[in-house]
C-alpha cells in the first residue's frame, strides 16, 4: 500500500493516539510480569513425580484441581503469606502478578488447557527481559484503517490448529470479519471475547519476512448493524514473539492474507 498520498483530516490526533497505544504496549511487554518474563511452561504430564526442575514444591493433578505440597524450606508464598503444607489450586485467571503462588519475585501461575495442567514460571529477571530493547512497529497510516462487517456464525465452531509449541489444540471461532483491502475483499475468522471485542490470528505476505510469522488483531466490539473498524495499525505481536514458552495458536485455515500488511507491530528488537 502506497504511503505518499496526503493523510485525511484528523490524522494528527489518530497518529498521536496510536503513538500513545504503542508506548503503553511497549511498557506492558517490558513490565516485570510481561510476556518477556516467562521462563517456562511446565506440563505436569511431563513430571509424574510432581517435581518440576527449578520450581519448588510438589505439584500433582487431582481431578479439576491442582494440589501443591511444600515445606517452609521451599520458600513459597500462597496468597501473600509464607506457605508450608498442602493447598488445592485452580487455574489462575487474573493478572500474572496476582497469581496465588510466588517464590520471591517469581510468580508461579497455574494453567489448564484441554484437561492438562501446567505451571508457568514468570521471572522479572529473565534473560529475555534484560535483552529487550523495543517493539519494532510501522508508524500510523490512516489507510490501514478499514471499514468492515462482522458476520456471526449460526453457532460457535472449534477448529484444530497447531500451536507454537508444536501441539495441535482447539481454537474457538464465532464468526468472520469482511473488509476490502487494495480493491480485493478479504475475510478473517474471529473469536468473540467476553467483552464483545473480536480476536483474529492472522498471517500475511510479510509474515516470516519483514514481520513475525503471524500476528493478532483485536477489533473493538461491532455495532448493532455488524459494522466494525479493522485497524491494521494495531496488529499485535503474539506473546510467543517475546518468549518461546507461550503456546499461541497459529492462524486457522483461511486467515492468511495474500497482501502485505506493512502496518502495526512487526518484530521484537533486542539489544
Amino acid at each position: 500500500m502506497s504511503t505518499d498520498a496526503p493523510q485525511p483530516h484528523g490524522f494528527e490526533q489518530a497518529a498521536q493516539d496510536w503513538k500513545h497505544w504503542h508506548e503503553e504496549r511497549t511498557a506492558t511487554v517490558a513490565g516485570p510480569y510481561g510476556p518477556l518474563s516467562l521462563t517456562g511452561t511446565h506440563w505436569l504430564s511431563d513430571y509424574p513425580e510432581g517435581h518440576i526442575p527449578e520450581v519448588p514444591g510438589q505439584w500433582r493433578e487431582d481431578g479439576d484441581e491442582l494440589v501443591l505440597s511444600a515445606s517452609a524450606a521451599d520458600g513459597l508464598t500462597v496468597d501473600g503469606e509464607p506457605f508450608a503444607g498442602q493447598v488445592r489450586l485452580t487455574a489462575d485467571r487474573g493478572p500474572i502478578d496476582e497469581s496465588r503462588v510466588a517464590h520471591g519475585g517469581r510468580r508461579l501461575v497455574v494453567l489448564s488447557r484441554e484437561g492438562l495442567w501446567a505451571v508457568r514460571d514468570f521471572d522479572p529477571d529473565s534473560p529475555a527481559r534484560r535483552a529487550f530493547r523495543a517493539v519494532e512497529a510501522t508508524p500510523y497510516d490512516a489507510r490501514w484503517v478499514l471499514p468492515g462487517t462482522f458476520r456471526p456464525y449460526d453457532s460457535a465452531r472449534t477448529v484444530r490448529v497447531e500451536n507454537a509449541d508444536g501441539v495441535e489444540r482447539g481454537l474457538g471461532l464465532a464468526g468472520e470479519i469482511v473488509f476490502e483491502l487494495g480493491g480485493t475483499e478479504h475475510t478473517l475468522q474471529v473469536a468473540v471475547e467476553p467483552d464483545g471485542s473480536l480476536w483474529a490470528v492472522f498471517a500475511d505476505a510479510t509474515s516470516g519476512n519483514s514481520s513475525y510469522r503471524f500476528r493478532f488483531l483485536r477489533p473493538a466490539a461491532p455495532a448493532e448493524d455488524g459494522s466494525v473498524t479493522v485497524d491494521l495499525n494495531r496488529a499485535l505481536l503474539p506473546p510467543c514473539a517475546f518468549a518461546d514458552h507461550f503456546i499461541c495458536p497459529f492462524p486457522p485455515p483461511g486467515n492468511t492474507l495474500s497482501v502485505a500488511v506493512e502496518a502495526g507491530e512487526r518484530n521484537r528488537v533486542d539489544s
